[in-house]
């Protein structure tokens, strides 16, 4: 496999080299073509948010400059800096990182590449840990949903969604070829090379190629420290973090062909393959490094959409996935165990939007998705979804979307037992009943004068999440008596953008949201580490309760002199309550690892010219207090961790100095050099209980475009 690795990685750098004739851009952020353009991409971005007027609900976005400059390796790394958002992190590079909204619970948070859903046969979640920033150019987070009605019907089910959206390829005038060669090492020996490619098939058409290689021994110094609940230190050790290391390749390739200003179609091809270690929970001052862990991840996807007759637009979907994963532990303490599962998937979906009249808009989708689960357990199951929609927009003043969503699931499965008796029946499995659900939505927002950027939104929306494979039949994680969950979301909320200038320079801008949000989750399925990472206790909680207020702020100052400086920062609070049964001795206690407070903050100085750039960025985590089990006591409790990372970045165009430079030299090199310090005050934190994570670790990225 690792030759395998390096014959396609070192195939993409010769490719990359015989091109050099035809020169390449950077592609950094959206892709510029020069310092100055990439100047004029502070701009764009103010004039994209200016653009999500039209959102009802306003997303949390990360894009082009500030992705670039963000100190982050994956999508889970940015995402950390959203509110209301909780990630769950068992530390390093390879450990798995997913995210949770609103308390709302992994599942019901969906993920879309592209604009269509990922999957994962890896504990029913999404492990944001294997999607790099590199190809992507924006992250969107929506709660509720996107907030436009020409969407596919399946996500409308959602509570929550991350949009992320790869590059588009860029050409300046003349140029075929854009390449970027990238080489990022650090703590824990880290090697993360990487190639992007991108050709210029024809002026409509392009194909972009993209690899990466990442490394780690995943071996960090870590304290672990216990305090009995009267006080006395149980344990007080000083070790190394083992069995933590990965190795990956990660591929994609695709094809774009924009043929008109309305019609595009897009290829997608995505693999993943991995190779990492599952270090086990330390408990009682024991920790045991036998599990490993293979992923194979891969997709073909493809997207057609145009308008037709001027107020009809067209939308078509369709994916194949096959994710395979092997689980080994050798733990000599434990019974021995290997499963493997494979899980495929088959998706189709159409999606029509007319515009009756110019405020107002109804659209339609169908949704077919096949999934089946082989190899350990026998299952198979189709999902439908119908979803109908209007938008209504009044001069701008009032907005208004609402939409009804039927969910249609029917599974086929074969029991599972440790003696794989469903593996020895040769019958095929029986159909279950036919669940059904409609669940509706309603989305407005109220702009009460044209004269300040003041907007009044709310949504009402019901969600339903059917158990998913590993939910029910995973190995020692699975519960065949899992029940349904059924969402509902309430929030109310304000939004205020004021731009201005600060000594007639332009493009400084100050932006506010805040919401409160209250949720109810009646059979709630919840998942807990059972002792080792890949295995997990699922279970309903009967009814829970969220209450929460979500602040986010951002200041954006455009200085004399080519100087920037840009501050955001987020809060959240919330209460997550199980209130099942009175009787319970955890009734209306906090439900396990959802913190009462938490937030962020992040600031960017910089300053740039024509030709060179310099940048200092700053970031601070902080998530407070919380409980690992059901029981709010003292036992149960986890102390509040907080980290505090620094970056700094230069960036230089060589024979760029003058425009007499610039113009002789028509694509020059660019090169930029960047140094991370993660947990700058080498913290010693869990995020989650007995899974410590690194203290002080660097990351040092060159990169260079021609």
């Amino acid at each position: 496999m690792r030759r395998f690795v390096s014959i396609v990685f070192f195939t993409l750098l010769c490719v990359a080299a015989f091109s050099q004739n035809n020169a390449a851009d950077s592609l950094l952020a959206l892709s510029p073509d020069s310092l100055i353009a990439r100047y004029i991409d502070l701009e764009e971005y103010t004039i994209t948010a200016r653009v999500k007027e039209k959102d009802i609900i306003i997303p949390q976005t990360l894009s082009g400059v500030q992705l670039k400059k963000m100190n982050a390796l994956s999508v889970a790394d940015a995402i950390r800096y959203f509110s209301g958002v909780q990630i769950k992190d068992y530390g390093g590079v390879g450990g798995i990182k997913t995210v949770n909204i609103r308390s709302m619970g992994t599942n019901h948070m969906g993920v879309y590449y592209n604009g269509i859903q990922l999957g994962n046969a890896q504990n029913g979640q999404i492990d944001l840990g294997k999607y790099s920033l590199e190809n992507i150019e924006e992250i969107q987070l929506y709660n509720g949903q996107k907030s436009d009605i020409w969407q596919s019907a399946r996500e409308f089910g959602a509570a929550g969604s991350i949009y992320l959206t790869t590059r588009r390829p860029r050409f300046a005038e003349g140029k075929n070829v854009n390449v970027k060669a990238q080489m990022r090492a650090g703590s824990f020996a880290l090697i993360d090379p990487s190639l992007l490619l991108d050709v210029k098939l024809s002026e409509t058409m392009s194909l972009t190629m993209n690899a990466e290689l990442i490394s780690s021994n995943g071996k960090y110094p870590f304290r672990y420290r216990r305090v009995t609940p009267s006080g006395e230190v149980a344990y007080d050790t000083t070790a190394i973090r083992q069995n933590g290391d990965i190795n990956a390749i990660r591929v994609e390739a695709a094809v774009n062909h924009y043929y008109s200003n309305t019609g595009f179609w897009k290829l997608q091809l995505y693999h993943y393959n991995s190779e990492r270690g599952v270090p086990g929970a330390i408990v009682n001052n024991v920790w045991r490094n036998g599990e490993r862990l293979w992923d194979r991840n891969s997709f073909v996807q493809a997207t057609w959409q145009d308008e037709l007759f001027n107020r009809w637009s067209v939308r078509i979907n369709a994916k194949y996935a096959n994710d395979y994963t092997r689980y080994i532990n050798n733990d000599d303490k434990l019974i021995h165990v290997e499963n493997q599962y494979l899980q495929q998937e088959l998706y189709f979906t159409m999606a029509h939007k007319v515009r009756i009249f110019d405020w107002w808009d109804v659209s339609a989708a169908y949704d077919l998705q096949y999934n089946a689960l082989s190899m350990y357990a026998e299952a198979h199951r189709f999902t439908h979804w119908l979803s109908a929609a209007t938008a209504i927009n009044i001069k701008n003043y009032l907005r208004l979307q609402a939409s009804v969503l039927g969910t249609f699931v029917q599974d086929a499965s074969q029991s599972n037992n440790s003696e794989r008796e469903a593996l020895n029946n040769t019958e095929q499995p029986a159909m279950q009943a036919l669940n059904t659900k409609l669940t509706p939505a309603l989305f407005l927002s109220y702009r009460p004068t044209q004269l300040v950027d003041l907007r009044l939104n709310a949504f009402y929306k019901q969600s339903y999440r059917y158990p998913t494979f590993n939910d029910l039949y995973y190995t020692d994680m699975g519960n065949a008596y899992l029940k349904p969950e059924l969402a509902k979301q309430h929030n109310v909320g304000l939004s205020f953008t004021q731009p201005f200038r600060i000594a007639e320079q332009k493009g400084s801008e100050f932006r506010l949201n805040a919401d409160y949000y209250y949720n109810r989750i009646s059979d709630k399925i919840i998942a807990y580490p059972k002792g080792q990472q890949f295995r997990w206790t699922m279970l309903n909680l009967g009814l829970v309760k969220i209450n929460g207020i979500d602040i986010n702020a951002q200041l954006h100052f455009v200085l004399p002199k080519d100087f920037y400086l840009t501050a955001k920062a987020q809060y959240t609070y919330q209460t997550a309550i199980d209130v099942t049964d009175p009787n319970d001795s955890y009734y209306g206690d906090q439900i396990p690892y959802i913190p009462w407070h938490s937030g962020s903050a992040v600031g960017m100085f910089g300053w740039q010219n024509d030709w060179q750039q310099y940048g200092l960025n700053y970031s601070f985590i902080y998530v407070g207090e919380r409980y690992n089990q059901q029981e709010n006591i003292i036992y149960n409790y986890t102390q509040p961790w907080y980290t505090h990372d620094l970056s700094v970045f230069g960036e230089w165009q060589f024979g760029a100095k003058s425009k007499e430079s610039r113009a002789k030299t028509k694509y020059p090199i660019s090169l930029r050099v960047a140094l991370d310090v993660n947990n700058l005050l080498s913290q010693d934190y869990d995020v989650i209980l007995n899974y410590p994570m690194p203290k002080r670790n660097y990351k040092c990225t060159i990169s260079i475009t021609y």
